[in-house]
């Protein structure tokens, strides 16, 4: 680690004299672009972050929105959401730096004085078909699983993409809801000079030292061994103990802020929960209790260590706040106290960091990179053979069957999960308040590689879709944005597109983006990752209650919304060869969202299914269950068109649901059948595939992995 030549005169000059050690540490840390997002911040404001269900929005560890009530006996009930990446501790370790990811986003939701209820995970890898991938594949997952269902948090939705760009450098980017009444709400914002800072938690270790400044650099050909001390180790069974100890502080009203420790560690929770208060802290790290000998300074403020939380006390609360910690056994340090003016830290009766708080946490210069224009690909599109590209598409690893992930997670502990991983949306239910919140996440790179702004806004759509097909109203929204080195002007430049195209569609929806997190540096070897701009987005409805995604065999099929009359970032393409522009999208977006959901909430609805990757293909494919679908479309476009904002529902009552859909585009299609098999008329062409098949296309995954 070493603080860069223009920032350690920035330091100097604010001090009036060399950092100390430790101070240097501190500061190359906290200004990485890992924590202050030096290249992003600049292109955040684009984000709308403020509407009537926001009550606490960027800045803090998660954000806070109140969801609406149903019924009498309803309560007013707040959702914390947050977002995390974990993509280069992924790389070099892939099960505990997936593992360790889980363990983070839940501690942010802690944090606000929530209850976490739901975790989901956007993965992204190399080719499916590389051996490094499906190791890569493996241990997250794994770590994920074993992490998530040892604390009781369950997995219910994500994604899984598979894209040669991400050999050399994965993400893993997950997601956490929690619960939390207006009463018991915790902010980071250190409140009052004199109350007490208390570290509860796991012991520091060594581990994961320097990781903020590891995760601000792109990732070195061998950084699966000199990377690996960066990369932490996780305790999920004291993580459960920390989440039931947290409940119960909050329960007694004992916390007045709170701060998780995770990037940079002691020093990063401790300076900006008092940077955020405008105020300093008084620390003695000789305190802070340790599970390894004779560590340093720079050691105990820099250590990632897992499972531990910052919290401000009143004095008169300390011992109580000990006595819960010993109940849960859990180790609790009393490490200094709040105070005016700096962030000061002793060690060994030596101070040993002496700096103002605001400047250490948010001093940060920003940088000033230029910017190349993405440039779209034109028009040249295969002569595929119809047979040989369906199964080519519909067995693509990107648009197969999740199952052998999913299944590996515990997605009912909790017994609030209404509608499970491996539909549109997952919903949970909020009995407290009588409503259903919908879940969806994920990304698609195929877009955003072939059109960075229009395949962000794309991206965006596709999870409200996902939410509407399920009744629910699009709520509110997280990112993580992940990018290359921004040093590339090509590669800022699809960083910013992805940030514009994103937050355009966002505004367009009405759905304000609350918080999320910036990752870039995700280049190595074999070059930079696409630009990939996961949303995380909840949705509500009133009850939990929705249409399942198979049909049932007793009704028509219809196409709700517009087709965009291209094929560009297709899994077509991908699969076939060839390339386009990148389809139109709805020019009255919240009228598609709208329309969806409309059709979802009527009585003769009797399943539904958002169409968007592997297009009409693979959502017709995905409906066959233990009944089936005779289906017509013009061409092959149609059949593998992608673009979002569409759904195909089966119905009772084709009417109601072209007087629900409004001025959206409705489509026959044909009808569900008794038989359970797939029969596709594509102009003059005609395919089938019974259920069998289908699953056997599907489950290429599950085949490759057994």
């Amino acid at each position: 680690m070493s603080l860069s030549d223009p920032d350690h005169e920035l330091v100097a000059a604010e001090l009036g004299r060399d950092p100390t050690p430790a101070e240097a540490a501190l500061f190359e840390n906290l200004w990485s672009e890992h924590c202050a997002y030096r290249s992003s911040r600049p292109l955040l404001s684009a984000f709308d972050s403020e509407a009537d269900q926001v009550v606490v929005g960027p800045g803090d560890d998660a954000a806070v929105v109140s969801l609406p009530t149903y019924g009498d006996d309803a309560a007013e009930t707040y959702v914390a959401m947050g977002i995390e990446s974990h993509n280069h501790p992924s790389y070099v370790d892939p099960y505990d730096g997936a593992a360790t990811g889980v363990g983070g986003i839940v501690r942010d939701i802690l944090s606000m004085g929530a209850y976490p209820i739901a975790l989901t995970d956007s993965l992204y890898f190399g080719g499916f078909d590389r051996e490094h991938s499906r190791y890569l594949f493996e241990g997250v997952v794994e770590g994920i699983a074993d992490y998530g269902n040892a604390i009781g948090v369950p997995t219910v939705g994500g994604s899984v993409e598979f894209h040669d760009d991400y050999e050399g450098n994965p993400l893993v980017n997950v997601a956490c809801v929690g619960l939390v009444t207006p009463d018991r709400l915790v902010t980071a914002e250190a409140k009052t000079p004199g109350n007490k800072l208390v570290l509860v938690g796991n012991a520091t270790g060594r581990d994961g030292l320097g990781g903020a400044s590891f995760a601000s650099e792109d990732l070195s050909e061998d950084a699966e061994t000199e990377d690996r001390p960066a990369v932490q180790v996780g305790d999920p069974y004291t993580e459960k103990l920390l989440i039931e100890a947290n409940e119960a502080l909050v329960d007694e009203n004992l916390i007045r802020a709170a701060r998780d420790l995770g990037a940079a560690g002691l020093g990063g929770a401790s300076s900006e929960l008092v940077a955020k208060g405008g105020l300093g802290a008084h620390i003695e790290l000789d305190r802070v209790h340790q599970r390894e000998p004779n560590m340093s300074a720079l050691e105990i403020l820099l250590a990632e260590s897992q499972e531990r939380m910052c919290y401000e006390v009143r004095p008169e609360d300390v011992e109580r706040v000990q006595e819960i910690a010993d109940r849960y056994d859990l180790g609790c340090s009393v490490i200094g106290e709040v105070q005016e003016g700096n962030y000061v830290c002793t060690f060994e009766d030596e101070t040993v960091v002496d700096v103002p708080a605001e400047f250490l946490a948010d001093g940060a210069p920003m940088n000033d990179l230029p910017m190349e224009e993405p440039v779209e690909a034109a028009r040249d599109l295969p002569d595929a053979d119809l047979e040989s590209a369906f199964d080519a598409v519909v067995g693509n690893p990107n648009t197969a069957s999740k199952e052998w992930v999913y299944r590996q997670y515990d997605h009912e502990v909790g017994t609030r999960t209404a509608r499970r991983p491996g539909d549109d949306a997952a919903i949970m239910a909020i009995r407290e308040s009588g409503t259903g919140l919908a879940l969806s996440a994920g990304a698609i790179p195929a877009w955003t590689d072939a059109n960075p702004y229009d395949g962000a806004r794309a991206v965006a759509l596709e999870n409200a879709t996902n939410l509407a097909a399920k009744g629910a109203v699009p709520h509110a929204a997280v990112d993580c944005l992940n990018g290359g080195n921004p040093e590339k002007p090509d590669v800022y430049g699809g960083f910013g597109a992805i940030v514009d195209g994103l937050a355009d569609m966002c505004r367009d929806l009405s759905v304000p983006v609350v918080g999320g997190n910036v990752s870039l540096y995700n280049d190595s070897v074999a070059g930079p990752i696409p630009p990939t701009p996961t949303v995380a987005m909840i949705g509500v409805r009133e009850g939990y209650d929705a249409p399942p995604l198979t049909v049932t065999g007793e009704g028509s099929l219809l196409e709700v919304g517009a087709r965009g009359g291209a094929l560009g970032g297709s899994t077509y393409l991908a699969t076939q060869g060839g390339s386009d522009g990148f389809p139109d999208l709805p020019a009255d977006p919240t009228a598609a969202v709208d329309a969806v959901r409309a059709v979802a909430d009527l009585d003769s609805t009797l399943a539904t299914h958002d169409v968007s990757h592997g297009g009409l293909a693979v959502t017709l494919a995905e409906m066959v269950g233990s009944a089936g679908i005779s289906a017509a479309v013009e061409d092959a476009a149609a059949l593998f068109d992608e673009t979002p904002g569409r759904v195909v529902v089966e119905t009772t009552d084709p009417a109601a649901v072209e007087a629900a859909a409004g001025d959206v585009p409705v489509r026959d299609l044909g009808a569900a059948t008794a038989k359970a098999d797939l029969t596709l008329s594509v102009g003059d062409e005609q395919l089938t595939r019974d259920a069998d098949g289908i699953r056997g296309l599907r489950d290429v995954i599950d085949r490759e992995l057994e």
